[in-house]
């Protein structure tokens, strides 16, 4: 894994040189992992596990603290690691005046008070903001990264054959969530991609809902959206369940044209097709039938070391679908008056079309 990584790190500098960047900070901790292989989790938003700065000259620096020494020196040559005390920004200034003088940040893996102690810290730096630079080439997922978020989705699709099977009466959200996470525990995957959603009745027409002691009627809908991480990559997939014997004429209509929206997405979806593009195949069939007011967010995003990164599939969305990519097809319509229905594959875009994962 090692070459992996520094072959990563060389494509970003070539990138650097174009831009005329003497260094770049990186501070996003999945970038951090992407470029280095160093712990992708930081526990919260104050606080790093530690920073890369890749320098045009190839001179490289894995920056942290104290508590993680051991940790990077088992993954970086222990020369090039820069160990910061509780002044960070100053401590990181000394290190990127070394590296030159027009340096690159990911502004938005900082806090203001960061960025504000970092130009007082002194003169002789130019920053300027570089974020995007490294999610730009991760876009393109590498025959490693297909494989593991091929073992990613293949768990998470044996979990939604399973998890029908639990949608009972009388068992609340937070019950079957519960028993999600234990299934994906014990099947091979390290932890959630993302906090589970399972949704009963009316909370379906939250997309985002929060699992609580809602519980299972006779006949409802459920909405199941959850994700696993396999060899550090996630999935993502949402089903909608009636329990019952009953469906209502409007879930089943909602269910048809969701999957025919789906479906059409994925059977036009093509190499240097417009992204935003995509999104209108799926709104079209939506619009076509006079719902299309109910499909309330894009069609879908990327997923890899994140479970929502770059490309996004919107009506605002800039770039074009290429080899490579890995996007959810997520469409989805939502009523408040009794519920919603969201129905997702996450596909791989290959020369000819798109593979689901």
């Amino acid at each position: 894994m090692t070459e992996i990584f520094a072959s990563r790190r060389e494509t970003l500098r070539r990138a650097m040189r174009q831009r005329g960047l003497d260094a770049l900070m990186i501070n996003q901790a999945a970038n951090r992992f992407y470029l280095s292989g160093f712990e992708l989790h930081d526990p919260q938003f104050n606080e790093s596990a530690g920073r890369l700065v890749i320098t045009a000259d190839g001179r490289d620096w894995l920056a942290t603290d104290a508590r993680y020494l051991d940790a990077a020196a088992r993954i970086w040559d222990r020369e090039r690691i820069f160990i910061y005390g509780g002044g960070a920004a100053q401590d990181l200034y000394g290190l990127l005046r070394l590296c030159g003088s027009r340096i690159g940040l990911e502004y938005q893996g900082i806090s203001m008070a960061f960025a504000r102690s970092l130009a007082a810290a002194g003169p002789g730096l130019h920053c300027e903001a570089a974020d995007g630079m490294v999610e730009r080439q991760r876009r393109i997922k590498e025959p490693c990264e297909i494989a593991a978020l091929e073992k990613s989705f293949a768990l998470n699709h044996k979990l939604m054959r399973w998890v029908e099977s639990q949608l009972k009466p009388g068992r609340t959200e937070a019950d079957i969530s519960w028993c999600i996470e234990r299934f994906f525990r014990e099947n091979g995957a390290s932890e959630l991609a993302f906090a589970n959603i399972v949704a009963v009745g009316r909370n379906a027409a939250l997309p985002h809902a929060i699992p609580g002691e809602d519980t299972i009627t006779a006949n409802c809908p459920v909405l199941v959206d959850v994700g696993c991480r396999v060899d550090n990559y996630c999935s993502d997939q949402t089903r909608t369940f009636w329990v019952g014997n009953a469906p209502t004429d409007e879930f089943r209509r909602a269910l048809d044209l969701t999957r025919q929206a789906q479906t059409a997405a994925i059977e036009g979806m093509r190499p240097g097709m417009a992204l935003r593009d995509a999104y209108a195949l799926a709104h079209a069939v939506f619009e076509k039938s006079g719902v299309a007011n109910a499909f309330t967010h894009g069609l879908g995003h990327g997923v890899g070391l994140e479970t929502h990164e770059a490309p996004s599939l919107s009506p605002r969305a800039d770039g074009i679908l290429e080899p490579g990519m890995v996007v959810t097809v997520e469409p989805g319509l939502y009523y408040p008056q009794w519920g919603g229905i969201r129905w997702e594959y996450t596909v791989l875009v290959e020369e000819d079309g798109v593979r689901i994962l």
